[in-house]
């Protein structure tokens, strides 16, 4: 049974619990700690009963309060909206090849395009801009479907391939998979495409080529292989590639047909967002 006892030194009563020849003491708390226990529980009582507290199984208590930082935050947002609506208005109502011409609505479109592009695009174009295989770099002057700030419009707007009415719609064939070409002629035509912007292959293999991407593939790039933006069909002489330059990708290009699709942004962002997504991309400094 623990014995307890007084310690001589502090004059404080012993708990009866010793390890190792120590003996533990009775101390009391100091009274300002105490005090400040009994204040927070006070408070804790005072909080239950002024602001939300208890969940409950459908809703919660409102308290006597009856705060919401949700409606808080919803009648800053509403008074934010309210103090820029005018600028906003003129935003929507100004042809969006005109808006440059007007510095603060222009500053303010950009300023808005920036922080929507990094909600609602950097996660397939990148933070910067700087595209990634498959995704179009939008900082260069190379553009499928046109970079004049209207083309760029039209493009977020209504997407590429997606499933809107008014979609953008072109698409590069799958050639092999398809039977339209064998596989030596793939090769062909790969080494065509490859000698446009660079050299030592085999040029033999590249003129057959030559001729199958005149009867094939130079209604859509064109006979010069510029391209061309109304099917959104790239230039295949400027070594800038949407996929992948080397020939492997190219061959796949050919071989197996490309369709990536770009959501269409009209259902899903306000038009005035469109307009400053497309402005701030155009600013880029690949906009034509």
């Amino acid at each position: 049974m623990s014995k307890i006892e007084r310690d001589e030194v502090s004059g404080t009563d012993t708990t009866g619990h010793e390890w190792d020849g120590i003996r533990e003491l009775d101390t009391p708390m100091p009274r300002w700690w105490l005090w400040t226990f009994y204040a927070t529980i006070l408070w804790a009582i005072g909080y239950w009963i002024v602001m939300p507290a208890w969940p409950m199984v459908s809703d919660y208590t409102k308290g006597y309060l009856n705060y919401s930082s949700r409606d808080n935050l919803e009648k800053e947002i509403a008074a934010i909206e309210e103090s820029r609506a005018d600028i906003v208005q003129t935003l929507q109502d100004t042809q969006i090849t005109d808006v440059k011409a007007n510095p603060e609505l222009y500053q303010f479109a950009l300023s808005g395009g920036r922080s929507h592009y990094a909600v609602n695009c950097s996660q397939c174009h990148g933070s910067g801009a700087q595209g990634a295989a498959g995704f179009p770099n939008l900082n260069d002057d190379d553009w499928l479907w046109g970079g004049r700030v209207e083309d760029i419009y039209q493009t977020i707007q209504y997407g590429i391939r997606s499933n809107h009415e008014d979609t953008r719609s072109g698409e590069m064939p799958a050639f092999l998979t398809d039977e339209i070409l064998e596989k030596d002629q793939i090769n062909d035509v790969t080494e065509y495409v490859l000698s446009l912007s660079q050299e030592g292959r085999d040029m033999e293999s590249a003129e057959r080529g030559k001729a199958i991407f005149a009867e094939e593939c130079a209604s859509c790039h064109g006979d010069n292989a510029k391209g061309s933006t109304e099917v959104g069909a790239p230039n295949l002489t400027d070594a800038i590639w949407f996929y992948g330059g080397d020939k492997n990708t190219i061959a796949r290009t050919i071989a197996k047909g490309r369709a990536n699709v770009m959501p269409a942004w009209a259902d899903r962002l306000d038009d005035t967002v469109v307009r400053q997504i497309a402005l701030y991309v155009h600013s880029l400094g690949g906009g034509q």
